[in-house]
């Protein structure tokens, strides 16, 4: 309007602009159409908060639940490594209750003294490249048994851990991730909650299909019974919203042990065997009753650099999964986002986690569970404490191993068809986060679309042309550089959170500020910027006035 005006200001010979005829405004043809919704910080569907909490009885159950969903990322890692270590199936159930054991501790101290909110620390899949890189430098070597070659190279992995873990101790408490977090808007949030979701497509349907006969029943009567079913039946509404899995886990289990039984795989091929038979964990025969992991477990720690760099990469990109985990755990618990200086301290104590773990000789590090997240958001319930409770199951079937085992059996079609939902769900998460932005905008949208595909596509490439040894697409003579870069692009939320992260803040940054979703993004990221901030995250039992700055 601003050059029409001045452009008949110049030109004071040309006739007058005629004004339009008066007559009824134009329709709303948003309102002719149907309503429209506001943005809303918090979920108003949810039973129960962050800091509400159900009774005792079914915070008890839902922390068992909790502990279930864990439970099948805990064995697959558990099932994909120690085969390869040269580890027997003792060996096996030894690090499923080493793994456990530290999940409940890093849980306990996460929501203690970290992000505070109710997220489950489980092992991350994001080691798995450096670890294979370990066990092939051990393939070649003579040892005098498979169980010798197991314990050396858990040594190694131990070492490796040990030093990793001061990258992100030195990011957290040095304040550099929280510093770094800062650049993000709901630009960037919404491509790296989604990945953290969709990039873990490869542990839904493929791993369903693996035992189909077990797998989709599971998922065809969890989505009937937890979503149809209790709107047919109200009297059972709540309970089959919140306890469901649970159900329809105990359902589909008990009907692959009748399968078993019966002798349905009999003449089925191993690889078949392995995922649909309830026998063929071996699990129940080789665990011991009782038996408390302690630190150096494996034996003395061994050192070597070429490892070392490899894991440092695996523990960036826990990192960067954890933050967007931590994000859609806010969402659903009916928290604010969490301010920088909570997403520093609490990478900071997973470096000390980490730390533990490989004391502990655990053969992975840990990250925020991106599944019991979406449990939250099944349930429809964000509770601190029930995820806490959940740490008792943890550490109890973690130390008395045959009960642990036990449940350990399920199999992992089961867990698999589970996964497809909640994965889903923190996906959804991440889509919801664009209501604080203008969705409209040509340049949201090439920023979210880029992040959004190269965060799926590029750790795609660098999966599909990966090695079952774990050598990677990027191949030059140091070692050390292959395991990096192929642990860090192999990771979605990484590819998505650098990408989007340079793109929002190059590409008009300073003149879409508004679109961007700053002016309502930018208090939630200072301590006493929202007045909500310290109510979600701040300490316990006013443990803020002893610790120093820094910590907190």
């Amino acid at each position: 309007m601003g050059e029409i005006d001045n452009h008949h200001h110049n030109h004071q010979s040309s006739p007058p602009v005629q004004a339009p005829p008066v007559g009824p405004p134009p329709p709303n043809f948003g309102f002719s159409m149907g309503p429209t919704w506001n943005p809303a910080e918090q979920l108003l569907q949810l039973n129960y908060c962050i800091y509400s909490n159900p009774s005792w009885p079914q915070a008890i159950l839902l922390a068992f639940q909790h502990y279930i969903v864990m439970l099948g990322t805990t064995v697959m890692i558990a099932n994909t490594l120690v085969p390869s270590m040269g580890g027997v199936h003792g060996d096996k159930a030894r690090v499923i209750q080493t793994l456990l054991f530290m999940s409940g501790v890093n849980t306990l101290l996460q929501t203690w003294f970290g992000s505070r909110l109710p997220t489950v620390m489980g092992p991350s899949f994001a080691f798995i490249l450096p670890v294979f890189s370990t066990i092939n430098d051990y393939t070649d070597e003579t040892f005098s048994s498979g169980h010798e070659r197991f314990i050396h190279t858990i040594r190694t992995i131990q070492g490796s851990l040990i030093v990793s873990s001061f990258i992100n101790i030195f990011l957290g408490y040095s304040r550099v991730w929280g510093n770094l977090t800062r650049f993000f808007s709901p630009i960037i949030i919404v491509p790296v909650v989604c990945v953290v979701g969709l990039g873990l497509f490869a542990r839904g349907f493929p791993m369903v299909a693996s035992c189909i006969q077990i797998g989709l029943p599971m998922l065809i009567l969890l989505v009937i019974t937890q979503q149809y079913l209790k709107h047919l039946v109200p009297v059972a509404h709540h309970v089959l919203e919140k306890f469901a899995l649970l159900i329809c886990i105990a359902v589909v289990w008990a009907f692959a042990a009748i399968l078993t039984v019966a002798g349905a795989y009999n003449t089925a091929k191993v690889p078949t065997q392995m995922s649909c038979r309830t026998d063929r964990a071996y699990l129940m025969s080789t665990a011991p009753w009782i038996k408390v992991p302690y630190p150096f477990q494996w034996g003395t720690p061994i050192f070597k650099a070429s490892h070392v760099f490899g894991m440092m990469g695996a523990a960036l990109v826990s990192s960067a999964e954890s933050t967007g985990t931590f994000f859609a755990a806010a969402r659903l618990s009916g928290a604010t986002p969490p301010p920088a200086h909570v997403l520093s301290r609490s990478i900071g104590l997973q470096g000390i986690s980490m730390l533990i773990e490989g004391l502990f000789g655990s053969v992975v590090g840990t990250t925020a569970s991106v599944e019991n997240v979406g449990l939250l958001g099944l349930t429809h319930i964000g509770s601190r404490r029930v995820v806490q409770i959940s740490c008792a199951f943890m550490i109890f079937f973690a130390i008395f191993g045959k009960f642990g085992a036990f449940f350990a059996s399920i199999p992992v079609s089961i867990f698999a068809a589970i996964y497809c939902v909640l994965y889903g769900i923190v996906a959804a998460v991440g889509i919801s986060m664009i209501q604080f932005a203008n969705n409209n905008s040509m340049r949201n949208m090439y920023v979210l679309g880029l992040a959004f595909f190269l965060g799926i596509s590029i750790p795609q490439y660098f999966v599909m042309n990966s090695a079952p040894d774990g050598h990677g697409p990027v191949r030059t003579n140091a070692g050390w550089f292959n395991d990096i870069l192929n642990t860090i692009f192999s990771s979605p939320p990484t590819v998505a959170i650098i990408v989007g992260t340079i793109l929002d803040n190059t590409l008009e940054a300073k003149h879409t500020v508004t679109d961007r979703g700053l002016p309502w993004w930018v208090p939630f990221q200072v301590r006493k910027g929202d007045v909500r901030n310290e109510e979600f995250y701040r300490f316990p039992l006013r443990l803020t006035e002893y610790i120093p700055n820094r910590f907190r």
